[in-house]
C-alpha cells in the first residue's frame, strides 16, 4: 500500500495525527500485517498494527474485520488481554482491514524458559472460555459446528493419506454430529502458541481473532493440544491439558478424542505448504501420526 492511502485510515482514527512510518511484518499467513508508527495531536506516539484479510478469510465473511473489531471491544470491556481495536474498514485496497494496537512482546518459539508457561496458557484459555458471551452481545460470531458440518460433509477428491485423512474422516462421520455435552461458550478459534504475546515471563496479549466463534470449549483445548505437542512435546501438551480440566471440573471430557480429531484434520492437504524447514516438517508429521492415533484408540474404548 501506498503511504498516501495509511495516511488516510491514521486521519480516520484521529485526524491532526501523524503517520511517522510503516513497516510490513512477517508471520502473517490470513492477512498481510503492516506496524504503523503515529504521533498523536498531543505529541505521543503510539505504535498500531493494520491487518488486511487475505482471501480465504473475506470469503467465508466479508464483515470479518467489523465482526473483530466488535470483539475485542467486548472483550477488552470483559477485561480480557487483547489489542485496543482503533478501525475497522469494510475495504481498504481490496480487503478488509482492522487498525488494532500494536501489542509490545514477543511470541515465544520455546516456552523453557517459562517455568509455569502451560498453566498461564491454560489459565487464559479458561478465561476466554468464561466469558458471558451472550451478556456481551457476541450472537454475530458463527457457530463451531456449522463450520464442522461443511467441512466433514465435503470429502475432498484426493484425500491427504500422509496425515491420515481417511482414517480420521471415517472415525468421525461414524460419531457426527456429536451430541451437546458442553454450554456453547467463546472460542478463540486459533489458540496455539503463534497467537500468543509474551512480556517479561507473562502473558501480555491474545491475538488474531478471526476465527473467534461460539460453541464446544472442548474444540479449542484439542487444538492447543495438537500445537503444544509441536511446539513442545508430550510433557508440555499433557501439562496444559490437566491444567485445563483442573481449571472446568465441570465439563465432559468424554468426546475429547472426537475433538482432537477435528483438530488433526485441520493440516491435512495443507501442512507441505506451510513452508517449513524439512527436519521440521518430518518431526511435526510423527507427532500427528502420534497424536491421531492415541484419539483414534481412545475412540474404540
Amino acid at each position: 500500500m501506498i503511504r498516501e492511502q495509511w495516511e488516510q485510515v491514521v486521519q480516520q482514527i484521529e485526524p491532526g495525527a501523524k503517520l511517522l512510518g510503516t513497516r510490513a511484518l512477517q508471520g502473517g499467513v490470513s492477512a498481510q500485517v503492516t506496524k504503523l508508527d503515529v504521533e498523536m495531536p498531543d505529541g505521543a506516539v503510539r505504535k498500531l498494527l493494520a491487518r488486511r484479510h487475505g482471501e480465504a478469510d473475506r470469503s467465508r465473511n466479508p464483515q470479518i474485520a467489523q465482526h473483530e473489531f466488535m470483539l475485542l471491544q467486548r472483550l477488552k470491556a470483559a477485561g480480557l488481554p487483547v489489542p485496543a481495536p482503533y478501525i475497522a474498514l469494510d475495504r481498504f485496497g481490496g480487503a478488509p482491514l482492522l487498525v488494532t494496537e500494536f501489542m509490545e512482546g514477543e511470541v515465544l518459539g520455546s516456552m523453557e524458559n517459562v517455568p509455569d508457561a502451560m498453566l498461564q496458557l491454560a489459565d487464559r484459555l479458561s478465561d476466554i472460555h468464561q466469558v458471558a458471551w451472550e451478556r456481551h452481545a457476541l450472537h454475530f460470531l458463527p457457530k463451531l459446528n456449522d463450520g464442522c458440518d461443511a467441512k466433514l460433509n465435503k470429502r475432498p477428491e484426493r484425500m491427504d493419506d500422509s496425515l491420515s485423512e481417511g482414517r480420521i474422516r471415517d472415525a468421525l462421520e461414524a460419531v457426527w454430529p456429536l451430541p451437546q455435552a458442553n454450554r456453547d461458550v467463546l472460542l478463540h478459534g486459533d489458540f496455539w502458541p503463534g497467537n500468543v504475546i509474551w512480556k517479561d515471563g507473562r502473558i501480555a496479549s491474545l491475538i488474531d481473532w478471526e476465527d473467534a466463534a461460539i460453541g464446544d470449549p472442548l474444540f479449542d483445548l484439542a487444538n492447543a493440544r495438537l500445537e503444544l505437542l509441536w511446539a513442545s512435546g508430550t510433557d508440555a501438551m499433557d501439562g496444559f491439558t490437566q491444567r485445563y480440566q483442573t481449571r472446568n471440573p465441570g465439563l465432559d471430557y468424554s468426546a475429547l478424542p472426537v475433538w482432537d480429531l477435528i483438530a488433526a484434520l485441520k493440516p491435512a492437504t495443507g501442512l507441505s505448504e506451510w513452508g517449513l524447514p524439512p527436519d521440521i516438517e518430518r518431526q511435526m508429521r510423527e507427532k500427528h501420526r502420534l497424536f491421531t492415533e492415541h484419539a483414534l484408540a481412545r475412540m474404540q474404548r
